[in-house]
């Protein structure tokens, strides 16, 4: 699981499309319901929305803190016989905040149902620790309950991976079958900057004061320039050189803020975009050496691999400079290939994926029980079979997205959600607190320029959209699977003519 990854990044990770996608299945319509980190992550550990978990941000009191983990997949695998292995970055606030479990500063903290551990962990503000889980050249770790400090220099991608490489080898030795959770921070920014990073704040103010900024994660100076002839502006810029989006007087009041980005400013996300491939490039080998000691020690025919990212990432759309959280197609849409015994055709999927229904699959393929009731759906039968079509929406949910006061009663009082929403196959709909809302048609307009929610040739499809979201914006375990009205579903042949036009607009505009 990469951090921040955007499903068009895969053009940066050679060994993942060669030995999981060319060899494996890609799955194009994959969604993060929530995207960002820390909810995110707790969907995938727990296969449910955020609203079943409690965990909406990175702070009190939506944090780590507000994750009980006691059960998890790990703990549902390893009842089933499974030895488990965590590696890499965990929830954010993972080590100074205090577990819900426990109660305890969570920096020696391991989770119910890990056999291995290797955590890395914040900075938690005690004894001599330095560095943390965003250094990425100073990453202190929790190996088994004992917290570990002494890896400074060291790139924490090549750490990982080497960790990674070490739990595969012994577990090779062993008979019981084995799950690794290889959890990377690339290519989210780092909490250090490097020389040629682009100097932050310098594109623009925003009118409530706050600055532009591009942060980057850093990188190991041999991949450094790698892409620099390849990328020459960012991917949610168009090509062309035109506006990011000419008129945004239909958009949120957040994103009505933002003005066009500056000269500077655009080069500012090119760099952006070079910096993140950069740290892409040496993940992706590191998931080469992995697979190679896989093959290595016999394990490769027998074992299934996955890989995606936590959430997605703007990288210029609609005036958003970098970022995630909203329920837009940059930010929702994540990698997603997997590869395994029955599925190493080199085939495209086209159902829908999402985080939790990963978790799902994942049980289903290992005949574990699901740790909690499940909010996903396995979908083993399309990777095995073929697409089956769309007919259950996945529910986006986010907070921090609006601005004034909660003016729509359907956002019940203590809701920490700012706004909801329903991704079906053709539709992108958002309710906000605040009254606001979006409604997209991404048959007509994949790129989401044009927000139809006021329109009146939209009311129909508007009314249909309000009375499912009712339906689903609270759903738990099997509400949540229950399918659409016959006038939202897609069978599997509409679904794919949908999705290679999607694709095709999205080319058309951003692509190279």
């Amino acid at each position: 699981m990469a951090d921040d990854m955007r499903a068009d990044d895969l053009r940066f990770a050679p060994n993942v499309r060669h030995l999981v996608g060319s060899r494996g299945l890609e799955f194009r319509n994959a969604f993060s319901p929530f995207p960002l980190c820390c909810p995110a992550r707790a969907s995938f550990l727990t296969g449910v929305y955020a609203h079943n978990h409690g965990v909406y941000w990175h702070h009190k009191p939506y944090g780590y803190g507000a994750f009980d983990d006691s059960r998890t997949i790990a703990t549902s695998l390893s009842e089933a016989g499974y030895r488990t292995a965590f590696i890499g970055k965990y929830l954010n606030g993972y080590g100074p905040m205090r577990s819900k479990v426990t109660g305890e500063r969570s920096y020696r903290y391991v989770p119910n149902g890990w056999d291995d551990w290797y955590g890395a962990f914040e900075n938690p503000g005690v004894g001599s620790f330095h560095g943390g889980t965003y250094d990425y050249f100073d990453t202190p770790y929790n190996i088994n309950g004992k917290p570990t400090n002494n890896r400074r220099g060291e790139y924490q991608t090549d750490t990982l991976g080497m960790f990674a490489r070490k739990i595969a080898t012994a577990n090779a030795r062993r008979a019981r079958p084995f799950f690794m959770y290889l959890s990377f921070t690339a290519p989210h920014f780092a909490s250090t900057s490097e020389p040629d990073d682009p100097r932050r704040g310098r594109d623009f103010t925003h009118r409530d004061g706050t600055r532009s900024t591009f942060a980057t994660p850093s990188r190991p100076d041999w991949v450094k320039g790698r892409f620099d002839r390849a990328v020459t502006r960012a991917p949610g810029l168009p090509k062309g050189g035109g506006p990011a989006e000419a008129d945004v007087s239909d958009k949120p009041q957040k994103l009505r803020m933002l003005p066009e980005l500056s000269h500077q400013g655009r080069r500012a996300l090119a760099e952006v975009t070079r910096q993140r491939a950069e740290a892409i490039y040496v993940m992706d080998r590191q998931v080469g050496s992995l697979v190679r000691t896989l093959k290595k020690r016999g394990e490769w025919d027998d074992t299934v691999l996955v890989f995606t990212s936590d959430n997605g990432y703007f990288l210029g759309e609609h005036r958003q400079r970098t970022g995630k959280t909203k329920a837009h197609e940059p930010s929702l849409r994540v990698p997603f290939l997997i590869t395994g015994p029955g599925m190493r055709s080199g085939e495209v999927r086209n159902d829908p994926i999402s985080t939790v229904d990963l978790t799902a699959t994942i049980l289903d393929l290992a005949e574990a029980a699901a740790p909690h009731p499940a909010d996903g759906a396995s979908l083993t039968t399309t990777m095995l079979t073929g697409d089956q079509g769309w007919d259950v929406p996945v529910v986006t949910e986010a907070t921090h997205t609006t601005k004034g006061r909660r003016t729509d009663p359907a956002f019940r009082r203590g809701d920490a959600r700012t706004s909801i929403g329903l991704r079906t196959a053709r539709y992108s709909f958002t309710r906000y607190d605040n009254g606001e809302g979006e409604l997209y048609d991404l048959y007509a307009d994949p790129a989401q320029m044009e927000n139809r929610y006021e329109d009146p040739a939209y009311a129909g499809v508007r009314a249909s959209l309000d009375e499912l979201w009712s339906r689903y914006k609270d759903c738990a375990a099997a509400t949540c699977q229950v399918p659409m009205p016959a006038q939202l579903t897609v069978d599997a042949p509409t679904l794919s003519g949908l999705t290679a036009r999607y694709w095709r607009h999205i080319d058309a505009v951003y692509g190279s």
